[in-house]
């Protein structure tokens, strides 16, 4: 499983030994019907990355190798200690990379086991502005459309995401749709992406301009009489009041930094069948929320909603939908309001757990968990499957806040992280594990091993089940096979807007796949909300609404002292933060900063050549990081552009959030160029 695309693979193990021999993709599976990508294929098969094989405790300033009883004796200890004052002295950090069934265990843990509300499962630093702008026009999360739309759509609209380089399979449908005769594709981004070298048109906008070039787009869309009006007043709510707030198109747009034949471009184009697709540019901001939900205010508007029309996300990690339905995080499980008292009383008395025992609310993201170590109740976090040294804002401060924790790591990687822990436990990857996965378009699969692991290697469901088993007084009381697990979730969604009650294991193997929500053995879901022309949205009026919202503006604008813009995106070859395509730590390739020649040029005094290369340092008020720097015109000028995945920029990040999901502003802050070597 490489990304939210959710393709079945074929893989097969070696014939002696552990490990996998061949990973190809799947004919018989619904969503990619064989088709794969390089990456998800290589990274599955060979990832370049240190596999764990043994628990390990720190002695010192060493990790060193220690039997299972001894681990989880140090751990169970440890949690204890912690949550001897308080059930929130235990902190717990998911991920996008487990199974439904290991995602919706370690909820059960955080929440009902220890009590916690710093419980984050990773959503939060990729969809969480998604899913609010979602609960926000539509009471629901998850885009209405699904892939079966895209053949449909006549208009493509790619909007601050590069899915020519995340997600290849799913593009490759796009271009294919966008390649007819009645179609184009159009995307939005300050940088020319590799999407944007084969669409139709590109839209280039100033970093962070977003949220102006949106409203822009829903003004023009009025002033030029585009609305369908039939479906607005048959199906929503709150439009003569976002009318009343847009701004002059012409104004907006020049704030977004593009010309008003952009803006009637993007207008034009909603005139037919559209897809709107975004991605990180869009969430990770500290306008995220309100941008996104301008982007679902266009469909509505423009009556782009049903088959080959809507608002489509495009999520990144491999479960992250998964993550959201099954994990306890900003919901209980089926997407059950996490405030509501009813939902409270049923997940306690289907967990045997004292109702009082589960927090009051989702809790922060995962910058105000870490936050809570330095002026809160935090003592202990046990991090799985995801790596926050390398992947949170702000990262210097992150770590040292992590430095005083009692820390276990759980992960099949040597990361950045488990360098800090003081236990690590290392756990099954894909291949090797045995569940569930939910791509980005609620479809549900099935994940089965092909190779065995070494003794000293366990499931994240065996981790998590036989650490709530001793924390919490035998939280999981029954079977705890995935199978289990899975059926015990899917109960608990019944009759919910994710209603996954009618998949099981057994219907997984027979049919390969299941679309939610599906709460019978026959049903398989397709564009929600829409049913023979007919509209129905699970908000109060029944109808979907417009969000609105103006924004906040950039929190870190470049200046004098930091006169450059620094933008973060994607490489074809990273795998979030990189641990299985580059090696472990110590062995990182070189940061290579990507800039606009011009930019170059500005700086030919500060940077240094070195070795056929270009050298400088990449530096924000956070902290700074030595740099490859890379002459390129699709950069535009003023703007630096590094790789997410590596485990150096994140400690340039500003860990501001948007108000609304507390998502992180990865996207934009102030940098400048110094000297190699520098400070």
């Amino acid at each position: 499983m490489r990304c939210a695309v959710g393709c079945g693979h074929r893989q097969r193990g070696v014939d002696v030994g552990y490990g996998l021999d061949a990973v190809r993709g799947d004919p018989a599976h619904p969503v990619n019907q064989g088709l794969a990508c390089g990456r998800g294929v290589g990274e599955t098969a060979d990832p370049e990355g240190e596999f764990l094989t043994r628990p390990m405790i720190r002695r010192g300033d060493e990790l060193v190798s220690t039997t299972w009883d001894l681990a989880f004796a140090r751990v169970i200890e440890g949690f204890r200690d912690a949550i001897a004052d308080s059930r929130d002295g235990v902190a717990v950090l998911g991920s996008g990379q487990q199974t439904n069934e290991a995602a919706y265990a370690l909820g059960k843990l955080a929440r009902g086991g220890f009590g916690t509300r710093y419980y984050d499962a990773n959503t939060t630093l990729c969809m969480a502005s998604a899913v609010t702008a979602y609960y926000e026009a539509f009471g629901s999360d998850a885009p209405p459309p699904t892939y079966e739309d895209i053949p449909d759509a006549e208009r493509h609209v790619v909007w601050g995401a590069n899915p020519a380089v995340a997600h290849p399979v799913m593009f490759r449908w796009i271009s294919d749709s966008a390649g007819d005769d009645d179609s184009e594709m159009v995307v939005v981004d300050p940088v020319r992406t590799e999407t944007a070298e084969v669409a139709d048109h590109h839209v280039q906008l100033d970093p962070g301009g977003d949220l102006d070039l949106a409203r822009a787009v829903l003004a023009r869309v009025v002033e030029t009489d585009r609305v369908d009006e039939a479906f607005v007043e048959a199906n929503t709510t709150g439009f003569d009041d976002l009318v009343a707030d847009l701004p002059d198109a012409a104004t907006a747009a020049a704030e977004a930094g593009v010309p008003m034949a952009d803006v009637d471009l993007l207008a034009e184009a909603l005139d037919y069948p559209t897809l709107v697709y975004w991605g990180m540019g869009v969430n990770q901001s500290t306008q995220g929320t309100d941008t996104a939900g301008a982007l679902i205010d266009c469909c509505l508007a423009t009556g782009n909603m049903g088959p080959g029309t809507g608002p489509f996300s495009l999520t990144g990690q491999a479960n992250s939908m998964g993550t959201r339905v099954c994990s306890s995080k900003g919901s209980w499980p089926g997407h059950r309001d996490f405030d509501d008292p009813d939902a409270r009383r049923e997940m306690a008395a289907a967990w045997g757990v004292p109702v009082e025992r589960l927090p009051d609310d989702p809790g922060p993201g995962p910058v105000g968990i870490l936050e809570a170590i330095e002026d809160g109740p935090v003592e202990a976090v046990y991090a799985v499957a995801t790596n926050p040294v390398a992947g949170m804002p702000d990262a210097t401060a992150a770590t040292e806040r992590l430095d005083d924790t009692f820390l276990v790591v759980q992960d099949a990687f040597r990361t950045e992280t488990v360098e800090k822990a003081d236990v690590v436990f290392p756990a099954a990857t894909w291949g090797e594990s045995e569940g569930t996965t939910m791509n980005m378009e609620r479809t549900v699969s099935r994940v089965r091993k092909a190779t065995e692991t070494p003794s000293g290697v366990r499931t994240d469901l065996d981790l998590i089940t036989t650490l709530g088993n001793r924390i919490a007084d035998d939280l999981f009381d029954g079977p705890t096979d995935p199978a289990a697990i899975f059926d015990e979730f899917a109960a608990l969604t019944a009759g919910t807007a994710a209603d996954c009650s009618g998949i099981s294991h057994d219907r997984l193997d027979a049919e390969h796949a299941v679309r939610w929500p599906a709460p019978d053995a026959k049903s398989n879901a397709g564009y929600r909300y829409h049913d023979d022309g007919d509209w129905a949205f699970p908000t109060p009026s029944g109808r979907a609404r417009f969000a609105g919202g103006e924004g906040t503006g950039l929190p870190e604008p470049p200046d004098e002292a930091y006169p450059l813009t620094l933008t973060t995106g994607r490489e074809s070859d990273g795998y979030n933060t990189g641990v299985r395509s580059r090696g472990p730590p110590e062995e990182s390739p070189a940061l290579i900063a990507r800039v606009h020649p011009d930019t170059v040029a500005e700086h030919e005094g500060t940077l240094t050549a070195a070795e056929n290369t270009v050298v400088g340092r990449i530096e924000s008020r956070r902290g700074g990081a030595g740099a490859e720097i890379e002459a390129d015109a699709a950069v535009p000028p003023g703007v630096v552009w590094l790789p997410i995945h590596h485990p150096a920029t994140n400690d340039l990040t500003i860990p501001a959030t948007d108000p609304k999901s507390d998502e992180p502003n990865f996207k934009q802050c102030a940098v400048r160029i110094a000297p190699a070597g520098g400070s």
